[in-house]
């Protein structure tokens, strides 16, 4: 059930305090059983931050539960929206946020369709409330196209969605932060200043290329991305 904006609560500019709020839903979800598998960056699109009215990116952390095949459940979720991203597999742990110590510990990259999905009733969130809720994390399912940094420019891919087989997002990777290793190395010297540094083996999903499309039970999501290709998600009916 989704809940009242939290800015009440945590105020709506204290970013420390709201990244306070995630660490502790992760810790109760590592007590639970869940394993981290990466992180998760959010609100690098200029088109998404205006969609939430936010100017800043965020991040989150990815749990391996998140990871699903090319259909989702919508029993999990709660108000879903759909983004096109570019998905990082690091091959080596990140301690130096340098951009090109960060683009040498890139294993490989693949197309990923996130899922954000807001605990905030009607999507009424400051930068406080997304960054508690997990930076609005859902699920997210990943392609099978993996490229190597040598094989294709980041900044350069296309980016197409379809929803229910008509177009309904489409930009570049330009629209995520200039670049998504732009996003990534943002990511990798926000980790290190938390003492919480990017690991060997993570899934880093480094931001929307375009708007984000809301999806209902039984909707089908089809993202494009230049030469990492095509990734699918369907959205089986409740009950």
């Amino acid at each position: 059930m989704p809940c009242e904006p939290v800015t009440d609560l945590i105020g709506g500019t204290d970013i420390g305090v709201a990244y306070t709020v995630q660490s502790i839903l992760t810790a109760r979800r590592l007590a639970g059983g869940a394993r981290i598998v990466g992180r998760k960056i959010g609100l690098t699109s200029a088109a998404v931050q205006r969609q939430v009215g936010v100017d800043r990116p965020d991040f989150g952390v990815l749990f391996d539960d998140m990871l699903c095949g090319p259909s989702v459940s919508m029993e999990r979720l709660l108000q879903p929206k759909a983004e096109a991203e570019v998905a990082f597999v690091l091959a080596a742990d990140i301690v130096d946020a340098d951009p090109v110590a960060v683009a040498a510990a890139v294993g490989h990259a693949v197309a990923a369709i996130e899922v954000v999905d807001s605990r905030i009733a009607g999507w009424r969130i400051g930068i406080t409330d997304t960054v508690a809720d997990n930076a609005s994390s859902g699920v997210f399912v990943l392609g099978d196209i993996p490229l190597r940094l040598e094989e294709f420019t980041p900044a350069d891919v296309p980016m197409r969605m379809y929803h229910n087989g008509a177009l309904a997002s489409e930009g570049d990777g330009r629209a995520c932060l200039g670049d998504p290793l732009n996003a990534l190395t943002w990511l990798a010297r926000t980790a290190l200043e938390l003492h919480a540094p990017l690991r060997r083996g993570d899934i880093v999903l480094s931001g929307a290329l375009g708007p984000m499309v809301a999806v209902g039970d039984g909707d089908r999501i089809e993202a494009e991305i230049g030469p990492l290709g095509r990734v699918s998600a369907t959205f089986t009916k409740k009950g």
